[in-house]
């Protein structure tokens, strides 16, 4: 007997607007990683999210019960199936798919395909298969593309790919108006291929839209093998043509273990009808792997399903029973880590969760180790595109605690703050004594653990006062960093035991590491805390770190040059809070930015918007131009406005996906943006939540979330 407690009512959903039908938008990213909406007949699909495939002669789990007692918004079933056998064709075309499996949410429907790579074909045309799945009010279908299996030679697979292209265009006016259309990408194992399939499936257009989403087939022999890595290789090559506002569906991928990887490198939609085929085979699914049933004594993973149930207990129950509640505990366990992996989208520690995850099994570690030598290396192709994407879509910076392991080094966002440091960060301009020479020498502090203001800054003062030419270095688990990006998260926010901050590093590791800045042919001194020195002049070495710090952040945060940053805060002032961190920076009594405290960051105001736009005059190109993005510190990253939007976001209101005509293309998601008309004049200015390439694809969501805008009449 199930065993899950009293189910409230869940109400339907309400259709979408007309004009909405087939849209995606971003809520919120953490690099590739999106929780996403994407408007149907029947309401929203909210991803990333699992379509459990319910089998239409087979119901493990009725869909109604998957709707109200799971939250399931959507699943999957197989129109080819219902096609061909006449009672289930004779009802889905009377009653309508939604009435025939009680399922009020979205359906979507496979067509026939993977049945022609099970069986050998299938007995249904490519425009017939679209049409049934329109007239049954099918919410999303998908087209007869040709399936690619692994072990096809090159020869066959481009045939695949050239043969699903081709039927494209049909399925797609097959489609009508009311029906989504699934664009399956084939290419087996192939990046090339797989590339060259998503960008025709990517351009396919009909005459009323293109398609909706864009499944990734022809991966479930790799999953049935466990050839993960040949699985994300595939993953990352498709994501490198594939347009960003369409979801991206891993077809028939189902395992809660590999969930968070593949939404950390851009996944939106799985499914599997693994919670029941699974459960009829007595196993249970869990986030670190498989188990089965015989041989249990107590559950390694809990559910309301087996609750108050011992494994004995099920063992004795009816198979069929059996199964039935085994198959409720994976899906209440799917659904369960699915929840968790968006959690983590949502405080920017997805990449973490993947890193857990990864040691489920050697092949999801062998495939994890795999992606972060991309990450590391970028090789040329799709598989590197897609990598370096995904690092610079990361925002960098990011308040919270870090937890330290062997891999924190070639997560997305360190990998991303540390190559706009090698790459933006430069030697001040002068020093605080007033002189301009070359420096003399770097001082790396150690045994100092954060917050470095309070442990470091007595070493630091000390060093300046003995030797004003002085580049003051802090020694950290990640590798040295500037004293003036002290408090910059991840950095200040390690989360790790208080012995890992004494260790010492040897001379040529921290050669090597300096050597990436710029530092390698000066004298290195290496100092401990000590502190804080008396005399007045430790007034005016404070000042010089405030506004070295002010101009840091800018260059390496915001690409402001570091000779504008120099201009925009001469003679700057600061207020501080009473722990002493600078709160607000202020020009001739004007608010122009403040040191964000929770994660160091930088927040414009808007006068130094205003500022900043004059530093850097002109426009971002125009999505349909070539992006001229050659230089290191190309000014804060601007957004051009659409003319109808200006009095709107002007006053405030944030900046909508549609109403963008270019973007420069180092825009951070995350971090301060300027938004600008088409002379070039500040219009607001906020925080980017798309990168470049996305405000060029995205009609709905937000764009940018405006802070301030400059038209406002107070």
């Amino acid at each position: 007997m199930l065993r899950t407690g009293s189910v409230s009512k869940r109400s339907d959903p309400e259709p979408c607007r007309d004009q909405d039908l087939g849209l995606f938008e971003v809520i919120t990213r953490d690099g590739a990683a999106r929780i996403g909406r994407l408007h149907t007949a029947h309401g929203p699909m909210n991803t990333p999210t699992l379509l459990p495939v319910v089998n239409p002669n087979l119901r493990t789990i009725e869909p109604r019960e998957m709707w109200e007692r799971y939250g399931i918004d959507a699943l999957i079933t197989n129109s080819y199936v219902i096609w061909k056998h006449d009672d289930l064709k004779e009802r889905a075309l009377d009653e309508g798919i939604h009435s025939m499996l009680d399922f009020p949410g979205v359906v979507v429907t496979d067509s026939g395909t993977f049945q022609s790579y099970v069986y050998g074909d299938v007995e249904v045309g490519v425009s017939e298969i679209v049409e049934f799945q329109r007239e049954i009010g099918v919410d999303i279908g998908t087209m007869l593309d040709v399936f690619g299996r692994p072990d096809m030679s090159r020869e066959e697979l481009e045939a695949c790919v050239d043969e699903t292209a081709r039927r494209a265009k049909q399925s797609l006016e097959s489609a009508g108006d009311t029906l989504l259309l699934n664009g399956p990408v084939q290419g087996g194992l192939y990046e090339d291929l797989r590339a060259k399939a998503g960008d025709l499936m990517g351009s396919a257009e009909g005459e009323f839209r293109g398609f909706a989403i864009h499944p990734i087939g022809g991966i479930v022999p790799l999953m049935e093998k466990q050839r993960y890595r040949e699985l994300f290789q595939i993953l990352l090559a498709v994501r490198s043509t594939t347009p960003p506002d369409r979801p991206v569906h891993l077809f028939g991928c189902g395992h809660p273990m590999l969930f968070s990887l593949a939404i950390a490198l851009g996944t939106d939609l799985f499914d599997s009808a693994a919670y029941a085929i699974f459960a009829r085979d007595d196993r249970i699914l869990s986030p670190h792997g498989t188990v089965r049933l015989k041989g249990l004594t107590e559950w390694p993973i809990h559910s309301a399903a087996l609750f108050d149930l011992t494994p004995e207990e099920v063992r004795d129950m009816d198979p069929e029973e059996r199964s039935v509640l085994l198959a409720h505990h994976n899906l209440e366990v799917t659904q369960a880590e699915l929840a968790r992996c968006r959690e983590a989208i949502r405080n920017g520690s997805i990449w973490q969760l993947a890193e857990q995850r990864s040691h489920s099994s050697p092949q999801l570690r062998d495939a994890f180790a795999w992606v972060l030598e991309q990450l590391e290396e970028i090789p040329d192709g799709p598989v590197g595109v897609s990598a370096l994407d995904l690092i610079v879509s990361t925002d960098p910076v990011r308040s919270g605690g870090e937890k330290l392991s062997d891999d924190i080094g070639t997560r997305p966002h360190v990998l991303h703050l540390h190559a706009l440091l090698s790459m933006r960060w430069r030697l001040p301009g002068s020093w605080w004594d007033g002189s301009d020479s070359d420096p003399e020498r770097v001082v790396l502090i150690e045994g100092a653990t954060p917050p470095w203001r309070d442990s470091a800054l007595g070493a630091v003062v000390s060093a300046l006062l003995e030797e004003p030419r002085s580049i003051i270095m802090l020694s950290t688990p990640l590798g040295p960093i500037p004293f003036t990006l002290e408090d910059v998260s991840p950095w200040c926010h390690l989360d790790c035991p208080d012995n890992v901050w004494l260790d010492s590093y040897e001379d040529e590791e921290i050669a090597e590491e300096l050597a990436e800045l710029g530092l390698a042919e000066l004298p290195l001194v290496r100092v401990e805390q000590c502190a804080m020195p008396e005399g007045k002049r430790v007034g005016d070495v404070r000042d010089w770190l405030d506004r070295c710090a002010v101009v840091d952040k800018l260059a390496v945060l915001c690409g402001v040059s570091p000779s504008d940053g120099c201009s925009l805060t001469e003679g700057m002032s600061s207020r501080r809070s009473r722990t002493d961190r600078m709160v607000n920076v202020l020009l001739e009594d004007e608010h122009i930015l403040s040191p964000r405290l929770s994660d160091g960051g930088i927040s414009l105001a808007l006068g130094g918007a205003r500022r900043l736009n004059a530093l850097n005059p002109g426009l971002p190109g125009r999505f349909d131009e070539p992006a001229d993005d050659g230089s290191e510190h190309p000014g804060v990253p601007r957004v051009w406005l659409l003319d109808d939007a200006i009095p709107f976001v002007g006053r405030g209101r944030n900046v909508m996906q549609g109403y963008v005509l270019g973007a420069d293309p180092h825009l951070t998601p995350g971090q301060p943006c300027l938004v600008v008309d088409g002379n070039g004049g500040l219009i607001a200015h906020g925080t980017a939540v798309a990168t470049a390439r996305e405000m060029a694809h995205l009609k709905k969501g937000i764009a940018v979330r405006v802070r301030d805008g400059a038209l406002r009449d107070d």
